[in-house]
């Protein structure tokens, strides 16, 4: 049986599992259903609490799984794979520890049907305070949008809903929650790769596999507006997020003490993934925007001498997937050749 829409998500361990009575709940209760649900279980053992109480509690719902933690990109390009063999017109990613309104679904879907144009959709995102099963006015995102020197951000985070920005435009919706028109997705992936690039992974990518998690869905929202395609924020579609990690501002004062609250790997990871799409696209950058790049690497290198000498690692590792990054450049500047024909 095909589906107009299929809905994906990632488990790992107990950081998923007790947020899934809340999260499955609430899709079931969606009133749009033309529509299956897929899960990647992330978690190192396949015997575990999320496998186990989804397939007591609905075993309806397809589970695949890895060989250990394949990361976000990597198992949301395999879910996107599944849903496309299966005939999906549309791609729900959703993070797991969400409670979404009744209605959201089917409103997104709507404005996707109404609009060609639009490669993307998301939902208006506020916070949920999970310890206290509260939802807030507090915006999670509004969606992506990007600032001079590729620098991207939530629309709107932590700041109180007042509709303010309800009809601002973005770049694309945040990996939290992002709905894709498949047949866009398939127009901007990433093609088999020549010599000398290798690699299984990088064949038919959705989402940038260099990318373990975090900024790979920036960079996806960033090909599909390379490529011609809109996105829009469904403000009436509303989504509650018990974000784990998420930003204090967009100023580099901000920015700074907000690392404190962050773990050194998702700091690793933030900060090799930046410089991944500073290579990437470098070369489609205006000269204005070049300097605003260059300026902001010299502000973080200062930054990392100072306080955060263990990034400089990540440097090394950049220099050894160098081949690998300018190869998916290509593969991207392609894309956009696919799409204008």
């Amino acid at each position: 049986m095909s589906y107009a829409l299929t809905i994906g998500f990632i488990t790992y361990g107990k950081s998923t599992a007790k947020y899934l009575p809340y999260f499955l709940s609430s899709l079931k209760g969606q009133t749009f259903k033309d529509f299956n649900i897929l899960v990647f279980d992330n978690t190192e053992e396949a015997e575990n609490e999320n496998a186990l109480y989804i397939r007591n509690n609905y075993p309806e719902i397809e589970i695949a799984r890895g060989n250990g933690n394949l990361g976000f990109a990597a198992a949301f390009n395999r879910l996107i794979n599944k849903a496309k063999g299966g005939g999906a017109e549309y791609f729900l990613a959703l993070n797991p520890d969400m409670v979404l309104e009744p209605d959201a679904v089917e409103k997104m879907v709507k404005v996707l049907e109404g609009d060609s144009g639009l490669g993307s959709v998301c939902p208006k995102i506020l916070k949920w305070d999970f310890e206290n099963n509260k939802k807030t006015s507090i915006i999670d995102s509004c969606g992506i949008k990007v600032k001079s020197g590729l620098r991207f951000f939530d629309l709107g985070q932590n700041k109180f809903d007042k509709g303010q920005f309800n009809n601002a435009e973005i770049l694309g919706p945040s990996g939290a929650a992002a709905m894709y028109r498949i047949s866009v997705l398939e127009k901007v992936k990433t093609s088999p790769p020549p010599s000398p690039c290798e690699g299984e992974g990088v064949k038919g990518e959705y989402f940038n596999e260099l990318m373990f998690m975090y900024k790979e869905d920036c960079d996806l929202a960033y090909r599909l507006f390379l490529a011609g395609y809109r996105s829009k924020c469904v403000a009436d579609a509303v989504i509650y997020h018990d974000r784990t990690t998420y930003g204090k501002g967009e100023g580099d004062l901000q920015v700074a003490f907000n690392r404190k609250g962050k773990s050194r790997q998702v700091k690793k990871w933030a900060f090799l993934h930046q410089q991944i799409i500073f290579i990437k696209y470098w070369k489609l950058q205006s000269f204005w925007n070049k300097l605003a790049i260059i300026w902001y690497e010299i502000k973080m290198i200062i930054f990392i001498l100072l306080f955060e000498q263990y990034l400089l690692k990540e440097l090394l590792k950049l220099v050894k997937l160098k081949n690998e990054i300018i190869c998916r450049s290509e593969r991207s500047e392609e894309s956009q050749v696919r799409r204008k024909e």
